[in-house]
């Protein structure tokens, strides 16, 4: 692709004939920030998996939930974990709508995400972009990013939508949630989405998928229910607790389905005493 036909959006440092998963997931959920190359792609791994890309747009009206729910609280800055690219329903075009003083830091490891990221949010001064392995959780919370926006004596909310279970146990992913818990102030709030399933009802079909995404996107970790609700040691679950993703306060008809009581992962949210 020549200069004449790069979008404005995209960095001159990135090769748009290459695929980017942070691109292909903005095309899943509908975004204008992919080209042909990852459209391509994702139309390859919804060919042998169709159901994903309704798992991806549940994690995504879960995390517009979530983000509501603590501006309910009062919540006013936000940390977004493995963000990706800001696309459709983003963090901050959530926030700002109820206030438009909301800040919020995005942060990811991928520098397509990252780069795309920065052009797009160019001119909001409220909003940071991070670029780093957010399982670093101390050089995340004491990066300039992050302290130069977010207010540590203020509750902040802090997102990890459909990213640990790309965290394998070898990485302790609840020692990584543990130790941002450390790091917030009394009042914060974690909301959790993550690929899982109830004891006793694994279906091998959800193999099948798991083998294809593992191939065509990147490795997945599903885990068990009381698996994720110990995630939040420490936090108090906000009601409903953890619950199918689907079923974790719906806000209207269009959040449920057939499917939604077997949904093969879970939606939570703790807040901090």
């Amino acid at each position: 692709m020549d200069s004449v036909e790069r979008p404005t959006w995209a960095p001159g440092d990135i090769d748009l004939g290459r695929p980017s998963i942070a691109r292909v997931y903005d095309y899943w959920l509908g975004g204008a920030h992919n080209f042909a190359v990852d459209r391509a792609v994702g139309d390859r791994v919804l060919a042998d998996v169709p159901v994903l890309k309704s798992v991806i747009l549940n994690h995504r009206a879960f995390l517009r939930r979530a983000v509501r729910h603590l501006l309910s609280q009062g919540i006013r800055q936000f940390l977004d974990l493995g963000s990706g690219i800001p696309t459709v329903g983003n963090v901050h075009e959530i926030a700002q709508a109820v206030d438009p003083t909301a800040k919020v830091v995005y942060v990811d490891i991928d520098p397509v995400a990252v780069a795309h990221s920065r052009a797009i949010l160019t001119g909001n001064e409220l909003v940071g972009v991070l670029q780093t392995d957010v399982r670093d959780a101390r050089g995340v919370i004491k990066s300039p990013e992050v302290r130069n926006l977010l207010d540590f004596d203020r509750p902040i909310g802090v997102l990890m939508v459909a990213l640990l279970h790309f965290v394998p146990d070898s990485d302790d992913p609840h020692g990584i949630v543990a130790a941002y818990r450390d790091a917030l102030p009394s009042g914060s709030h974690l909301a959790v989405s993550h690929a899982g399933y109830e004891d006793g009802e694994w279906d091998p079909a959800w193999d099948d998928a798991k083998s294809v995404y593992n191939r065509g996107v990147s490795e997945i970790t599903y885990r068990r229910k009381q698996e994720v609700q110990a995630l939040f040691t420490g936090f108090e679950l906000v009601e409903p607790g953890v619950e199918r993703l689907p079923l974790w306060r719906p806000e209207s008809p269009d959040d449920l389905d057939e499917h939604s009581a077997r949904f093969l992962g879970f939606g939570a949210m703790g807040r901090k005493p």
